[in-house]
């Protein structure tokens, strides 16, 4: 797994959805969305800042390189 795949799968838990929740919101697949936490796939910027809306975290914090999740 990746920061960015271990990062995602929390939030998704913590909020207690499935991943189909958000391929759905995201308008993917599922098998897309579960590439995404198993780090075998990157999202493109649209569906970063998607996550990142959703989650309300910033960009820096899902991508690794902050372990601060609040927007500034």
């Amino acid at each position: 797994m990746s920061i960015f795949g271990d990062r995602l799968k929390q939030l998704r838990t913590d909020k207690n959805l499935m991943q189909k929740d958000l391929s759905e919101y995201l308008e993917i697949t599922t098998l897309a969305y579960q590439r995404y936490e198993y780090g075998d796939r990157e999202p493109n910027f649209d569906k970063v800042i998607k996550l990142c809306n959703y989650f309300n975290v910033s960009a820096d914090y899902l991508l690794g390189l902050s372990d601060d999740p609040t927007r500034h």
